[in-house]
C-alpha cells in the first residue's frame, strides 16, 4: 500500500513555541514532540556537512520505526563537482547514511542543483548510471533548460525537447523529479518514479491551494505512489502546521 510522508525541511525552530511547540519543552526534546505530529523530516545541513553516527543514532532513538529521514545531498556533488568524477566521495557520503538504511528509516535522498547548472542529460544519465539502485534518488533542477522548450535552431530532427529529455533520464532510473513551487519559481507536476517528492516553499497556502495538495496526493496514493511532502523551513511555524493539516487531511480516512 502506497505510504505518505509529510513534513518540514528542519525541525529545531524554537520560534515555532506556542503554536507547534509547547511553551515549556526543551529543544533537546523537539525531534521527538516533532515525530509525534508528523513522519518525516527534509534533513539540510548535510549539504554542506557530513552526519556523525552519533547524531544519527540520536536520531533514530528520538523517532518511531514508521518515521523517515529525507537527506538532502551535500554540496561537494551537486554544487562543486556539479555530478562529474562524483564516484569515491558519493560512496563516502552514502556510507553516513547506513545507519538510517539498516533501520529502514533513509527516505529519499534530494540533489539540489545549482541555478546556472544548466540542462546535460549526458551529465545527469552518467551520475545516476554510478547512483546505486537501491538509493531513492529525487531531483530538484532550478535552471529551466531542464524543463523548457527548445528554442528555434536547439534541437535537431528526431530528438527529443529538453523537458522530455530530462524526464526520460530520470523514467529510466526511477529517479524522482522534485516537484518545487516557490515565489520565483514553479517545477513541472511530472511523474518520473514509483514515488513523488514535493517542496511546498512559499511563505503562506490558501485553502483552495491545500485543498489541491490534498487532491494530488489522494490521486498519486491510489495510483500506487508513495508521496514525499516537505514546507518550506522558516522561523514561523506556518510551514509545520500546514503539513501537520496536509497529513491528516490527505491520510485515507481507514489509515488515521
Amino acid at each position: 500500500m502506497a505510504q505518505l510522508y509529510v513534513g518540514t525541511s528542519g525541525w529545531a525552530y524554537p520560534s515555532w513555541k506556542p503554536a507547534f511547540y509547547p511553551e515549556k519543552l526543551a529543544q533537546k526534546n523537539f525531534l521527538s514532540f516533532y515525530a509525534t505530529k508528523l513522519n518525516t523530516v527534509e534533513v539540510n545541513f548535510t549539504f554542506r556537512q557530513l552526519v556523525k553516527e552519533t547524531t544519527v543514532q540520536k536520531w533514530l532513538a528520538d523517532t518511531p520505526e514508521h518515521f523517515r529521514f529525507t537527506i538532502k545531498a551535500h554540496q561537494v556533488l551537486t554544487h562543486i563537482k556539479r555530478l562529474k568524477g562524483t564516484d569515491e566521495f558519493l560512496q563516502h557520503f552514502l556510507g553516513t547514511l547506513e545507519p538510517l538504511e539498516r533501520a529502514q528509516r533513509l527516505g529519499p535522498i534530494l540533489f539540489q542543483l545549482p541555478p546556472n547548472f544548466k540542462a546535460d542529460q549526458a551529465v545527469l544519465s552518467e551520475f545516476l548510471r554510478i547512483l546505486p539502485r537501491g538509493v531513492r534518488g529525487s531531483f530538484e533542477f532550478r535552471n529551466a533548460s531542464w524543463f523548457g522548450e527548445a528554442k528555434p535552431g536547439e534541437a535537431k530532427p528526431g530528438e527529443a525537447k529538453p523537458d522530455e529529455a530530462t524526464w526520460q533520464t530520470l523514467r529510466e532510473r526511477n529517479t524522482a523529479l522534485c516537484v518545487a513551487e516557490s515565489e520565483e519559481r514553479d517545477t513541472p507536476d511530472v511523474v518520473t518514479s514509483n514515488f513523488v517528492y514535493y517542496r511546498y516553499r512559499k511563505p503562506n497556502y490558501t485553502p483552495e491551494e491545500r485543498k489541491a495538495m490534498v487532491s494530488r496526493i489522494q490521486q498519486h496514493l491510489a495510483e500506487g505512489r508513495d508521496v514525499f511532502a516537505y514546507f518550506k523551513h522558516e522561523e514561523t511555524p506556518e510551514g509545520a502546521l500546514y503539513a501537520v493539516d496536509l497529513l491528516h487531511n490527505a491520510t485515507p480516512p481507514d489509515l488515521r
